[in-house]
């Protein structure tokens, strides 16, 4: 089920058919993609295994707020491209390495959004809003998905950046904070805010929001 809807600053547009899974970083891990940036300080080739790590998640990330796959190449080239130039100037902030490359892709797409005086894109479908549920194979009529979106599209755009970093880019609050700039309480409280409103206006179960 995909809808495209209309909003002040942002509308829907049908979803990719197709989620990353994604996991927790261990401590080793991250550890290792530090070592990785150390030496692509030195060597510009050391930085490839991240490009390749981390190049569709960052396309997708992208391409859920843009529906233009051609300018969707052009931001995630551009957010990789900035990465590497500004490789030597990283330093550790208490967040994956991927953390960056989302801050410097999210960066990106409000500039052109800014530049541009267009309105961000949100994809959604019913596959990203089973994300939010506690079970996420529970039935739900056509009729409540198609509310369930028209009720997401009148969120802010700023509470909408957070949902899709913690629900379905499966990202911290610590990352989010840093990703788009804000405080951790700030990023928590924009999720429980628009988690307690679709508790109240729709009959269903929302998973528990985690540190």
């Amino acid at each position: 089920m995909n809808s495209k809807v209309d909003a002040n600053d942002c509308f829907f547009s049908e979803a990719p058919n197709f989620l990353i899974n994604f996991h927790l970083m261990t401590g080793e891990e991250i550890r290792q993609e530090y070592e990785t940036i150390d030496r692509a300080k030195k060597d510009p080739a050391a930085f490839g295994p991240l490009y390749e790590k981390y190049f569709d998640r960052i396309f997708n990330f992208i391409f859920a707020q843009t529906d233009d796959e051609d300018l969707t190449a052009d931001l995630c080239s551009q957010t990789f491209l900035m990465a590497l130039d500004h490789v030597h100037k990283y330093e550790f902030r208490g967040v994956p390495v991927s953390a960056w490359f989302y801050k410097i892709a999210s960066n990106e797409v409000n500039k052109h959004f800014n530049k541009t005086k267009s309105r961000k894109i949100y994809s959604l479908d019913e596959v990203h809003l089973r994300t939010l549920f506690e079970r996420e194979d529970e039935e739900y009529s056509e009729e409540t998905v198609i509310r369930l979106i028209d009720f997401m599209k009148d969120l802010p755009p700023d509470m909408l950046d957070v949902l899709q970093l913690r629900f379905f880019e499966e990202k911290e609050f610590k990352e989010i904070a840093f990703i788009l700039d804000i405080s951790e309480s700030s990023a928590k409280m924009r999720t429980y805010r628009a988690l307690d409103q679709l508790r109240k206006k729709f009959n269903v179960t929302i998973k528990d929001v985690k540190e």
